[in-house]
């Protein structure tokens, strides 16, 4: 099966883009129509972009969506999340995950990295939806031996289980944090991502208490530990990294670490703000940009992720020139689909057709003097039409099915779980 979209802008002009199978195979005007299956997109009107990759997020979150905002992170998490979550079923992780990959569909997200309990219901979902994902077992020993040796056990367990899904879903190892995972056990996530060439997921420099607390513990900075403990490496994705100096992103930079940002939720849980972005790139660390879950930054929105991660950036340092258009929405695209391994994240042909179409006659894509510089700053995610995954039409002109019965379960879900205020 192909799919020929006609006349979309690319370039700065507007081309035809061939897809066959899940690539781009050809890119230039008036391209013949293939004999064949073929679905025929018109693009007059509409801007190609690379999908948006999210590059962390708690996809089953979307259940306590508007639950206990406006609280500080542990007590939110002690008081509120965690004893919420240890009634959750499987098959609530499944619609709350399906929901958050109807809900970035349309907002142009075309993989997201993942971190919660209930992994396969993750991965599952993503599957259905036809999304692309990299999802975490999430590892939580909190010192405890027995509970530690149930994660290791685990983690070969899902690695093997896996392979039943389509290879649009990658496995990965998720340690939650240092102060709820054993240094024993990073030490355990480093040499298995190794043998087996799967990424890390971790929390890490999220707030001044977790560096206070690692000060008091290990004697040493966050960043300094997991050095200490021999765990940095190329298949290490940090999400946060906000609490760090630039000694730290010397050694991130040694190691091929990469870092997500995540901006709503750092400035929502008044987390920390000053997120060394362009000491990171200087150094060539990889940055992507995530939403984190929606109970901390309440939607999925990439659009408005990376939004606020430019303008965070300009106003710490007094400098409007500082993280441009142009950077933050590479970082969201090529840069993460790098550190994700999607083989997307431009429109190129030969790689993976994973891209958006946006409606550019919208009121805020009007006037057109700059499509990165409106995708950044003035575009939401409803602009979005039409969604392309490994080569597969997910959304086309809004539309996503069964998005009535995704939204009614997991309300239906939500109801039942979340006490009535």
């Amino acid at each position: 099966m192909s799919i020929l979209i006609q006349g979309a802008l690319l370039n700065g002009i507007e081309q035809d883009i061939l897809i066959e199978g899940n690539r781009i195979q050809k890119i230039g005007p008036n391209i013949a129509v293939p004999s064949g299956d073929c679905t025929l997109i018109p693009g007059h009107g509409t801007a190609a972009i690379p999908g948006l990759h999210n590059g962390h997020a708690h996809s089953a979150m979307t259940i306590f969506r508007g639950y206990g905002d406006d609280l500080p992170l542990m007590k939110w998490l002690e008081d509120y999340i965690w004893p919420l979550e240890a009634k959750m079923t499987e098959e609530d992780c499944y619609w709350g995950a399906k929901l958050a990959c109807l809900e970035m569909i349309k907002s142009g997200t075309t993989d997201f990295m993942d971190m919660y309990m209930n992994p396969h219901s993750t991965a599952q979902a993503a599957a259905d939806m036809g999304m692309r994902a990299v999802v975490s077992y999430t590892l939580f020993d909190q010192g405890d031996e027995n509970r530690a040796r149930l994660d290791r056990e685990n983690s070969f367990r899902y690695l093997k289980e896996f392979e039943r899904y389509p290879d649009i879903i990658q496995f990965s190892l998720g340690p939650h944090a240092i102060y709820t995972v054993s240094g024993k056990q990073l030490q355990f996530c480093h040499e298995f991502a190794a043998e087996h060439n799967v990424l890390i997921h971790l929390h890490m420099s999220e707030t001044k208490g977790e560096w206070d607390a690692c000060m008091k513990e290990h004697g040493t900075t966050p960043i300094r530990y997991l050095n200490n403990l021999g765990v940095l490496s190329p298949n290490l994705v940090i999400a946060h990294g906000v609490w760090m100096d630039e000694e730290e992103l010397d050694l991130l930079a040694a190691h091929n670490v990469s870092v997500v940002h995540n901006p709503a939720s750092n400035m929502k849980l008044a987390s920390g703000y000053k997120f060394l972005y362009e000491e990171m790139l200087r150094r060539n660390i990889r940055v992507a940009v995530g939403t984190d879950g929606t109970s901390s930054s309440n939607n999925l929105d990439m659009f408005e992720a990376m939004k606020l991660a430019s303008l965070l950036g300009k106003v710490w340092r007094f400098d409007p020139t500082a993280v441009n258009a142009p950077t933050i929405f590479r970082s969201a695209t090529e840069t993460a689909a790098d550190i994700l391994r999607s083989g997307a994240g431009a429109i190129r042909e030969g790689l993976k057709a994973d891209l958006c179409l946006v409606d550019t006659p919208s009121p805020e894509m009007t006037p057109l003097h700059n499509l990165t510089s409106n995708l950044v700053y003035s575009a939401h995610g409803n602009c979005v039409l039409t969604t392309i995954i490994n080569g597969s039409i997910v959304m086309r002109d809004r539309m996503v099915p069964g998005e009535e019965e995704i939204k009614a379960k997991v309300n239906e879900i939500a109801h039942r779980l979340v006490p009535k205020q």
